[in-house]
């Protein structure tokens, strides 16, 4: 494989010991003898030679020392050169690859993957597919999941990906469900990725799962348990999409993860329990709000009427407002 320009300037660099043999020449006077030179060093004259910072003289048998600058302008101009062709090559590459192009668009029609909307079915061929719009990224990504705790097992390349994409002056923004902040996985999985310059929201209502790339291509689930989902490239579809997300994006929550993941923000799930039952909503309002379930909510209920000693909801309410009051 040919040298890129990085590699060519690497090698051009002069390593500790070719350098250091260097000054030591100069130290004496710009000049030593071929036959001082000890046989431990032979292999570093040999690098200072191949870079032109020593150059012989047969006749007295002798090794002078060169001005690095002349051999600075000279790999320079190597170096540009070698840019310049890399250059011209990646001009050329899309027409060096248009028969693999042309290839791979024939055996999407093939597999149906053409059309408006095709249907992926297999956990496996989803991701695939995934895998390869996301490769096609240029600009943007959307994403929305609803639910809670979000997939650990992946999150290493999660977090890579969006590393790569962003490096490339990408964006991601991301919707989860409030119950994703009660989940300590989730909240270190975004908070890495916040960290980044991902932006991730939290809703408390119920969306649909969905990824949008570049604002092109959407994926959606075509059925329930996530086993099959479609991906739809026409424009309209894909445009009521971005709108109903960006609906979405606005009325959600921002969440400072950072915060989050230290335990420094956000009060514990009992305390938000008692907060909102103090202003008065009903289980079942906490239980949306909260995105839990109405059995887990009354099972913090049942621990907090235990606690402030309550006899009925009406009691726990206003005990906890004057705690909250004081």
């Amino acid at each position: 494989m040919t040298d890129t320009p990085a590699t060519q300037l690497s090698a051009a660099l002069p390593d500790a010991a070719a350098r250091a043999l260097y000054l030591a020449v100069l130290r004496e006077g710009g000049r030593i003898r071929i036959a001082d030179v000890a046989a431990e060093d032979t292999q570093t004259v040999q690098t200072l030679l191949d870079l032109g910072l020593l150059k012989p003289y047969v006749l007295d048998g002798s090794l002078s020392a060169v001005d690095p600058r002349s051999v600075t302008a000279r790999i320079g101009a190597d170096l540009r050169a070698a840019g310049t062709r890399l250059l011209t090559r990646a001009e050329e590459l899309p027409d060096q690859f248009g028969d693999l192009t042309v290839a791979y668009d024939a055996a999407s029609r093939r597999h149906g993957r053409s059309g408006n909307t095709r249907v992926v079915e297999g956990m496996e061929n989803i991701r695939h597919r995934i895998s390869q719009l996301s490769e096609e990224l240029r600009h943007e990504v959307l994403s929305a999941h609803p639910g809670g705790a979000r997939p650990v097992d992946a999150a290493d390349d999660t977090v890579n990906h969006a590393r790569r994409f962003l490096e490339t002056g990408g964006s991601i923004r991301t919707l989860y469900e409030s119950a994703a902040r009660l989940d300590a996985s989730t909240v270190r999985l975004a908070a890495r990725l916040t960290g980044l310059g991902c932006h991730i929201r939290v809703a408390a209502f119920s969306f649909p799962k969905m990824l949008v790339f570049d604002r092109t291509v959407a994926v959606v689930a075509a059925a329930p348990g996530g086993t099959s989902a479609a991906v739809i490239d026409d424009p309209v579809v894909v445009d009521f999409l971005v709108r109903t997300f960006e609906l979405h994006w606005q009325d959600a929550e921002g969440v400072n993860w950072t915060s989050l993941e230290s335990g420094s923000i956000e009060p514990s799930v009992p305390e938000q329990v008692g907060r909102l039952l103090a202003q008065g909503l009903t289980q079942r309002a906490i239980a949306t709000r909260l995105g839990l379930g109405e059995r887990t909510v009354a099972g913090h209920i049942a621990r907090l009427r235990e606690q402030y000693d309550a006899e009925t909801l009406f009691q726990l309410g206003w005990q906890m407002r004057g705690a909250h009051d004081v």
